[in-house]
């Protein structure tokens, strides 16, 4: 995931596009069908969660569940708007929560936020939270944006005075924010005490939260119960409980909403599309992201190290075909990471044409010739890839075996390997694939937020761990350009630079983009007040009901 921020919002003309039957069968249109379960959601998610502990959340799936139980500073409403949750303002040089020199944040709390222990939300857990993230023995994915600050001050219990240590344009939308990695804040008064928080009890079973809903059971690989928390600062939620069912193939999860044993898809691939796009008393939700489908390309193995057997890749590679066969025509082809409906989107950079013959070509002048079975060799090696997805996601699947085709017919062995989710994106000291580099090629989603800012991919200190570099790309252009992304305030200067990381991106293609996602969340017609926002489907869970 990516930096949201306010700036970007009014520009990117987010819409809902909701479409399917919305009959309701039982007479009045509104009254809530016998099979639906009066005040209880029921969400299928393609994979277990690897903790609920918030602040080591690492995909969407822990994003959506833990936000269910713990607030971030800001979040974005359905327009990618800032939003003030556990704060009183959102900060801004207008409002001096912002110093003229960019360097000095000032947050305000609400006085009425409390974890449902009853203790208060203070400045102490924001500060806590911080060190927390910044600690090198705690498994945190990505630090980007945490670690530009010098220090923070907490004068009172409701005043938080963020020094930076150099200027970070996105940095309000990134700290307890909508970022790239959207953490909520934790209870040091609860957490403080351990020097690690990795293998601790609370991970498995929060005893204090203080979100919409409460922790009630998890029963690893089945399901998460949450309650509602009828003390929540932003009043009583519409929801009585949530029950999270873990149902790692997606024809199942189909299954149970048309059969209404569910009533909520959690982030759907596009292949269950023709499977629900008529069924009646289901609303598919789409949402604008600034997220895409791509394969990464692991640049610090040998093989791929070659700039040329990358571009071979990237002409080996027919997005038309990828899009047309596993997205329905409900995507759109993608040239680089910034989708064409944002601000910082560059026209100007096209993707490569589907060129198997120029493919073969690069290759060979890279020094690889054909063997006896058509795979190219160098120095009597094999050309021979190892690519990874996620087992649980079935466009996933079956765009990496269409990739595995394409890649044999100019000369190109891929191997394969799918794994559980929880493994694939887990931090490295859990043993995650793309953390630890186990991999040359990857096929996988990316969720950004409202700010371009990609710099947490593509920058040579957020190699992982820690970071989300995945690729290990490193490049003094694209150190340069991100630079003066982020050291820039101002709209014209940040949107030279983003069209600079884009040329470079299509010129080096650490990664090669298949398309720009949109997100489509299949509900019940009965589950009202649903409003994701480009980052997170629960930021408002409070205003949910069924």
């Amino acid at each position: 995931m990516n930096a949201s921020r306010a700036g970007a919002a009014a520009a990117l003309g987010l819409t809902l596009a909701v479409v399917g039957c919305t009959k309701v069968s039982n007479g009045a249109f509104g009254e809530r069908h016998q099979w639906t379960r009066p005040g209880v959601l029921r969400v299928a998610i393609q994979s277990d969660v690897k903790t609920l502990n918030p602040l080591l959340n690492s995909n969407t799936t822990d994003g959506f569940v833990e936000d269910l139980m713990f607030e971030p500073l800001l979040a974005a409403d359905a327009k990618g708007e800032p939003v003030p949750i556990l704060v009183t303002a959102v900060p801004s040089p207008e409002n001096g929560g912002i110093s003229r020199d960019g360097l000095t944040i000032t947050y305000h709390l609400r006085h009425d936020a409390k974890w449902t222990d009853g203790q208060p939300v203070t400045s102490k857990d924001v500060k806590w939270s911080w060190q927390a993230i910044m600690n090198p023995a705690n498994n945190i994915v990505s630090r980007h944006g945490y670690d530009y600050i010098a220090s923070i001050g907490t004068p009172d219990d409701w005043t938080v005075v963020v020094h930076l240590k150099e200027k970070f344009s996105p940095f309000v939308n990134t700290f307890f924010a909508m970022s790239d990695q959207p953490m909520p804040v934790a209870p040091a008064h609860v957490l403080a005490k351990y020097s690690d928080i990795n293998q601790i009890p609370f991970n498995n079973g929060p005893t204090v939260s203080d979100g919409p809903f409460r922790f009630a059971q998890w029963s690893h690989g089945d399901h998460i119960t949450l309650l509602r928390n009828d003390g929540f600062f932003m009043g009583k939620p519409g929801l009585d409980r949530v029950d999270i069912r873990i149902v790692p193939d997606e024809n199942t999860s189909v299954n149970l909403l048309k059969t209404h044993a569910i009533d909520f898809i959690f982030q759907a691939s596009p292949e269950t599309y023709p499977a629900l796009k008529s069924v009646p008393d289901i609303r598919l939700v789409f949402v604008n992201v600034n997220g895409y489908e791509r394969v990464q390309i692991n640049t610090a193995k040998p093989y791929v190290a070659d700039p040329n057997v990358r571009l071979a890749i990237a002409y080996a590679t027919d997005k038309t075909r990828l899009v047309d066969t596993l997205t329905y025509g409900q995507m759109k082809e993608a040239t680089e990471d910034i989708p064409d409906w944002h601000w910082a989107f560059d026209s100007n950079v096209r993707s490569y044409p589907y060129d198997p013959s120029m493919a073969r070509t690069l290759l060979r002048r890279a020094g690889w010739t054909p063997g006896p079975d058509g795979i190219l060799r160098k120095n009597g090696q094999p050309l021979s890839l190892v690519l990874v997805t996620n087992n649980s996601n079935v466009t996933r699947r079956q765009a990496a075996v269409e990739l595995q085709s394409m890649l044999h017919a100019v000369g190109i062995a891929v191997e394969v390997k799918s794994y559980p989710g929880a493994i694939l994106f887990a931090p490295a000291g859990m043993g995650g694939i793309l953390q630890l580099g186990k991999y040359d090629l990857s096929i996988n989603g990316w969720y950004a937020g409202i700010d371009p800012d990609d710099s947490s991919q593509f920058l040579c200190r957020n190699f992982p761990p820690g970071g989300y570099n995945y690729t290990r790309f490193c490049n003094p252009q694209m150190e340069a350009a991100q630079a003066a992304a982020l050291t820039h305030y101002d709209r014209p200067s940040r949107k030279a630079a983003y069209w600079k990381v884009q040329q470079l991106l299509a010129r080096y293609n650490p990664e090669i983009y298949f398309w720009w996602r949109r997100q489509m969340e299949p509900i019940s017609v009965d589950f009202k007040g649903f409003d994701p926002n480009p980052v997170l489907e629960s930021w408002n869970a409070w205003q949910w009901s069924i």
